[in-house]
């Protein structure tokens, strides 16, 4: 390949777009994503490319893509699908959205295909990887702190620590990190295979991730809003990964 096509050339980094029944922007049922994780992708040397929600077509979009990102969205994972019987009354479903990513994600492992799981995004992986949640986090986890923060989400809600040797740790290059947040729910329990990489003060894990992958990754906080240099050292970790 020319050397100046090659510097040109972009891996496709496929995200999830999140859906919405009618009302407020169309009469009719409707896909939803914010700018920024597009611009994020861009700015980080990827081509993003959204992606509709056709679990028949996972393999399709999988053959196709350089990297997956899993976006967050106002609804929770079924907690059918690790195990629990009884479900929070919190929890709102969007199921054939959760039916196509984890088509994707499972797709995705299999390939070994870069993954960056992004809140819901990062618990929907913690669920595939074969983890379990905490549906609620104030029911669970004594004097939390307030994950579904009021101030704007362009703004620090509260600080994390980052596990020393981890790949986010080298990512990061920090011990700590003011991040966002925007979420009741988080992941519980893990297998042996995915570490922790990250945990808030009040003992919620804030990030996940598997050791030896290309990329397999999962963040609890929006790194797409670029409040810190470490959110955008992410996405370019990501899309360096994802390169051909």
């Amino acid at each position: 390949m020319d050397a100046k096509v090659a510097a040109m050339t972009f891996p496709t980094i496929g995200i999830t777009l999140d859906s919405e029944e009618p009302g407020g922007y169309s009469a009719f049922p409707w896909y939803a994503l914010r700018r920024n994780y597009c611009d994020a992708v861009g700015r980080a040397g990827g081509l993003p490319l959204p992606l509709p929600h056709h679990p028949e077509f996972a393999g399709d979009y999988l053959d196709r893509l350089d990297g997956l990102i899993v976006t967050g969205g106002a609804f929770d994972v079924n907690p059918t699908l690790f195990g629990a019987t009884v479900h929070h009354d919190r929890v709102r479903l969007k199921e054939r959205r959760t039916q196509f990513e984890l088509a994707m994600i499972t797709g995705a492992l299999e390939r070994n295909l870069p993954i960056f799981g992004i809140c819901g995004g990062e618990q929907l992986l913690a669920v595939a990887l074969g983890g379990t949640l905490i549906q609620h986090i104030p029911d669970e986890i004594p004097a939390p702190l307030a994950h579904e923060q009021s101030n704007p989400r362009n703004q620090a809600g509260h600080e994390i620590t980052i596990t020393e040797g981890s790949r986010l740790a080298a990512i990061a290059n920090c011990r700590t990190l003011a991040v966002n947040s925007s979420h009741h729910q988080a992941v519980k329990t893990l297998p042996e295979e995915v570490i922790v990489n990250a945990i808030a003060t009040d003992g919620v894990i804030e990030g996940i991730e598997v050791p030896g992958r290309r990329f397999c990754l999962g963040v609890q906080w929006h790194p797409e809003f670029a409040i810190n240099p470490a959110d955008t050292a992410l996405f370019h970790a990501f899309i360096e990964a994802s390169r051909p």
